[in-house]
């Protein structure tokens, strides 16, 4: 499976409230970024930079106000929004949790598509016990959320995986864990990832083609 994405002259203007003040704030400025297969993508920012905004154009949780982005040679706004969510998965800062079991959670979005997912498999790769599928979710640390939603999205199969600060709610232990697992997912299928991370420390274990956002625009770092 091939995968090629490209943002061409991206821009979005947000409003932000500030001493009950509503502000103009432009977060991305005529962006311009190519992804190929296999590749890992580490983006770094100042808070409030615009990162988390990125992702999100990236799957359409959020809309350009122009520019364009192309996944596989195609403007995105031409993929119904639930396939593109499919192709391009996303794991957020805080672990989104269902309501059920680890089980019903894993297999949530697949689910919605009608396809049968091997749960067992997928809940060892992501390093979750088997004694866990059973349990309901509220009883999970956070650690254990994080991985449920890693399962959960590549039960999907997706061409693109964006990771919006996957780690920040966790400990340092914890957090490592989380990048051996992803960074052993991206080996073994050969994954796409976006990766959003405020931690030079992190950015530098996972490595990868490094980037800042300052201003809007991407500077990148050899």
């Amino acid at each position: 499976m091939s995968l090629h994405l490209e943002l061409r002259n991206v821009s979005k203007t947000v409003f932000r409230t500030i001493n009950r003040t509503k502000i103009r704030a432009q977060l991305i400025s005529n962006l311009n970024l190519k992804i190929e297969k296999g590749e890992l993508i580490t983006i770094m920012g100042a808070s409030g930079s615009g990162k988390t905004t990125l992702l999100r154009l990236i799957n359409r949780l959020s809309e350009v106000d122009s520019g364009t982005i192309l996944l596989n040679n195609r403007d995105i706004r031409q993929y119904p929004p639930m396939h593109l969510r499919r192709m391009v998965g996303m794991v957020f800062q805080s672990p989104v949790m269902f309501h059920g079991t680890v089980k019903d959670n894993i297999a949530f979005g697949a689910n919605l598509w009608g396809n049968n997912v091997d749960i067992e498999t997928l809940a060892r790769d992501a390093g979750i016990p088997e004694k866990l599928l059973d349990a309901d979710t509220d009883k999970l640390s956070e650690g254990e959320k994080q991985r449920v939603c890693i399962a959960r999205a590549i039960a999907n199969q997706p061409e693109l995986l964006l990771l919006d600060e996957p780690t920040s709610s966790l400990d340092i232990a914890s957090e490592k864990k989380i990048e051996e697992l992803l960074m052993r997912l991206r080996k073994e299928q050969n994954l796409t990832m976006v990766w959003v991370t405020h931690k030079k420390e992190q950015a530098q274990r996972i490595k990868g083609r490094l980037f800042e956002l300052r201003h809007g625009r991407l500077e990148e770092y050899a």
